[in-house]
């Protein structure tokens, strides 16, 4: 009897959740799925015209996806890397004897509570506006202009307002694993010597491996899905230099109207991020320790 009481205070607290999720998440998917066979101009009135995989065979002749593929890519491998090694120095930092590192702590995790949108249009005027002010006053014009209208720069502009926000985050995950470390551990290597190099190599970095994969995870995904600072700071600009996979979705579906062959390239997007976090997890998982 009590079990049943039990499961029935469960369902009562789950079973909203999970229409919503069924709702919001899995039916449109499956629509989704099915949209992406058809050529349809997205108005409920207009017919819409199978055409089974030509959506799919389409996407290897599209060099404007193609491009943002190329785009997407560039800018991940930055910003993973870049966002990985700030978090875990943070992280590093704030979990030393520094009188001031639980004001460093939030200090460093609050531009994430920033949303993308507002972050974006936030250093769209500290690029356009302060850098070519500051080139102006120090005669500096060749490093600070508006890096914004650069088709090299801009995809640069995006990676550092994603290390901005993102580095405190993964900072809070490193400093959960850091702090899990047993601290006789840490002290059975400085009494045999270790050095602060040989601490962080052999033996921090490999039992914060549980970290790295959440860390790695996260910001894997959050790069190859970004959109909303994309659509803010440069809007895909200059002349489509910094459009990225989910910009260019975007734009495929409410500017161009290509419904069924929008799909088409979220379902492949969907695809290549789940592959790619996949095996990311498989590999580091594999060089966890256990304590």
């Amino acid at each position: 009897m009590r079990k049943k009481k039990d499961m029935l205070w469960y369902l009562l607290f789950v079973l909203p959740l999970t229409l919503v999720f069924i709702n919001v998440v899995i039916v449109p998917f499956f629509m989704g799925i099915g949209y992406s066979f058809f050529s349809w101009d997205g108005m409920p009135l207009n017919p819409k015209i199978f055409v089974g995989l030509d959506n799919y065979l389409k996407l290897f002749r599209d060099q404007r996806f193609l491009t943002s593929a190329g785009h997407t890519l560039y800018y991940t491998v930055l910003a993973v890397v870049i966002i990985n090694i700030l978090g875990f120095s943070f992280a590093l930092i704030v979990t030393s004897k520094l009188k001031l590192r639980n004001l460093g702590r939030t200090m460093l995790f609050m531009p994430y509570l920033i949303g993308g949108l507002i972050l974006g249009y936030i250093w769209k005027f500290i690029f356009s506006d302060m850098l070519r002010s500051v080139g102006e006053m120090t005669g500096l014009t060749h490093i600070f202009f508006n890096w914004l209208t650069d088709p090299d720069l801009a995809l640069v502009a995006i990676v550092i307002v994603s290390t901005w926000q993102m580095a405190g985050y993964v900072m809070i995950i490193y400093i959960t694993g850091i702090q899990s470390i047993p601290e006789d551990v840490i002290e059975a290597g400085k009494v045999d010597g270790a050095g602060f190099w040989h601490l962080l190599l052999h033996i921090k970095l490999p039992m914060i491996m549980q970290s790295i994969t959440i860390c790695l995870f996260l910001t894997l995904s959050m790069s190859f899905k970004i959109f909303d600072v994309n659509f803010s700071l440069t809007g895909g600009g200059p002349n489509n230099a910094t459009e990225m996979f989910a910009m260019n979705i975007y734009n495929e579906i409410f500017s161009l109207n290509n419904y069924g062959y929008g799909q088409a390239k979220a379902m492949i997007f969907f695809l290549s991020v789940a592959v790619i976090t996949l095996v990311q997890v498989a590999i580091t998982k594999k060089r966890e320790v256990s304590m």
